[in-house]
């Protein structure tokens, strides 16, 4: 529980970013304390560490930050979930209701295969569009065995999104 504290702690806050009436939680504070970054990718290896991960896959672009330094202390290997046009080969997408209109991410068709167990990374659980839209997508290639977070807003009830029988592990929760 100190470990969360002191991750939580170092979340810098901002208020009215991007637009008046939003508190932005900014993980860069996190990121750039070495200690803090250990503690992140310690507490989500320790949560998945037992659950026989093949793949970690990370949703752009903080997804990123968080998957492939964990990936590697998984032992596993890392794939990216790119918006579109971003992968060069052959993909498949998934796509996700925004506020105003539609979005879609998109991953390699040969990333991963029937059978392997894949964990999702994102910084910020928030309306749980785009994390349901990538589980859906992992989905329709290999089995999704978990999705992890450092921040969750739980006001927006984005878990609601997610499946029920998929482990989802948040580090902070405001």
């Amino acid at each position: 529980m100190e470990n969360i504290e002191k991750i939580k702690n170092s979340i810098r806050e901002i208020p009215n970013f991007p637009k008046e009436g939003i508190l932005f939680r900014d993980i860069t504070t996190a990121l750039k304390d070495a200690e803090v970054l250990k503690l992140m990718i310690d507490e989500l290896y320790e949560q998945f560490k037992d659950e026989k991960i093949d793949f970690v896959a990370g949703i752009e672009s903080r997804g990123f930050i968080f998957g492939m330094p964990l990936a590697y202390k998984l032992n596993c290997g890392f794939v990216p979930i790119r918006k579109p046009k971003k992968l060069p080969a052959e993909v498949i997408s998934q796509e996700y209701e925004l506020e105003y209109g539609t979005d879609k991410i998109e991953i390699h068709k040969d990333a991963l295969k029937q059978g392997q167990n894949v964990l999702i990374v994102d910084d910020l659980l928030a309306t749980g569009g785009t994390a349901a839209a990538a589980v859906k997508l992992v989905s329709k290639l290999a089995n999704v065995k978990g999705v992890a977070f450092v921040i969750e807003l739980e006001d927006l009830a984005g878990r609601e999104k997610l499946p029920k029988d998929v482990k989802i592990v948040s580090l902070t929760k405001y």
